[in-house]
């Protein structure tokens, strides 16, 4: 009996301080959107049976004490930590933040708060940051770290903005030490800022058991960015006013098809884009009809406008040149070569590799190359990394961060 109570007390004080015991456990995870964790056995705790889980003592009519035991070992610690798990709730969360490249952008007039309206297709690309958020034990302030040099950690960074945003609009208490994991180049024209706002308030809210609809998160977004909104959609949108109405649509392109981003070093400021800007220098072309020609007869060179080109440009002319030579040295591997956002990023759709002159020449040793591919998110779902073995419901926790 004594044994007993000891094996049950040292199952209960294991799973208590977040041990399991050894070998019982394939692995764990936390689902974002219940909170709770999982407990997957092996094979060798599936075949065998585990005594002494559940004692119980009574008197027989002779007076001699009788012990019960229970052989039911797998249902105990699953209770247990179900238990265990619920009561913890969330504590670590890692998220994939992808980016976004604009298949045609076209500039539509210039608003009276000195803004301009656009219609233009979003879609998000395979390319992103990882984020890891894990829950401070104090109440005070966020702690941000990130393996890219120059980038803010306070609340200039976007992430930060977002968290206070939630708990402004939610009233939350949770404070996190984030570390960002960055790929995706800045200064790209590829929302990779406006990404992690999103990302940041999406975590926030999975902490927060899902308070929130992904409506007003979307709503919400719109008082830090214009573009963060669209993250919201399911990875393709038709977007208007200045990036903030997002229509999601079923993806119009396929979405394996493949394309290549390609980066100079140098960024086009875009506050500096938009002062170069002419209304009277863009395209006539209805954005409507660009997006119905795409639906029907996929991506070609004429569909892939975009208005802000010839101001970036001119801001950065080595841009046009890497344009040009991108177009001719591809000699149809193309579907279409075009600048995304702002720029400086040049897409190239339909092959994910660069011409060879990129590879070949001194000028281009310095230049961001990356394939890439068209991604969505299924319902109640952040976005995946392609390749990778966990979703937005099953994410990896953190095992360590380190922080500035």
């Amino acid at each position: 009996m004594a044994a007993t109570q000891f094996l049950c007390q040292s199952l209960y004080l294991s799973f208590k301080n977040g041990k399991k015991p050894n070998n019982l456990c394939k692995r764990s995870s936390f689902s974002p959107s219940s909170g709770h964790g999982s407990c997957l056995f092996n094979q060798k705790s599936q075949n065998q049976r585990y005594p002494v889980v559940r004692a119980s003592a009574s008197e027989s009519a002779g007076g001699r004490k009788q012990v019960e035991l229970v052989y039911d070992l797998d249902e105990k610690i699953n209770r247990l930590a179900d238990e265990v798990d619920s009561n913890a709730g969330l504590q670590r969360l890692s998220l994939f933040s992808p980016c976004k490249i604009n298949v045609f952008l076209r500039i539509t007039r210039k608003r009276e708060d000195g803004f301009h309206d656009l219609a233009s297709l979003f879609h998000v690309i395979s390319l992103g940051d990882t984020i890891k958020f894990s829950l401070s034990p104090t109440k005070t302030r966020d702690r941000m770290s990130t393996n890219v040099p120059g980038v803010p950690l306070d609340e200039r960074n976007l992430i930060i903005k977002a968290l206070n945003l939630y708990r402004e609009k939610t009233g939350s208490d949770n404070f996190f030490w984030i570390h960002l994991d960055k790929k995706v180049p800045t200064g790209a024209g590829l929302g990779g800022g406006s990404s992690n706002a999103a990302t940041a308030l999406w975590a926030a809210n999975q902490f927060n058991g899902g308070i929130a609809t992904e409506q007003e998160l979307q709503e919400w977004s719109a008082e830090i960015g214009s573009d963060i909104p669209f993250f919201f959609s399911h990875g393709a949108a038709y977007c208007t006013s200045r990036g903030e109405v997002v229509q999601d649509i079923p993806p119009p392109i396929p979405l394996d098809l493949p394309m290549v981003l390609i980066k100079p070093p140098e960024a086009c400021p875009t506050a500096e884009v938009y002062k170069r800007f002419r209304l009277d220098q863009t395209s006539s072309v209805n954005p409507l009809t660009l997006l119905e020609k795409i639906k029907q007869a996929g991506i070609s060179q004429d569909v892939c406008i975009n208005d802000l080109e010839l101001p970036a440009f001119e801001v950065l002319p080595s841009l046009k040149r890497l344009k040009q030579r991108i177009h001719a040295a591809g000699r149809g591997q193309y579907d279409a070569v075009f600048m995304s956002g702002s720029g400086s990023t040049i897409v190239g759709l339909g092959s994910p590799d660069p011409p060879q002159f990129i590879y070949d020449e001194d000028d281009y040793v310095d230049v961001f190359v990356s394939e890439a591919r068209f991604l969505t998110r299924g319902e109640n779902q952040w976005y995946t990394e392609p390749g990778s073995t966990f979703s937005s419901s099953d994410s990896p926790v953190t095992d360590r961060l380190s922080f500035q």
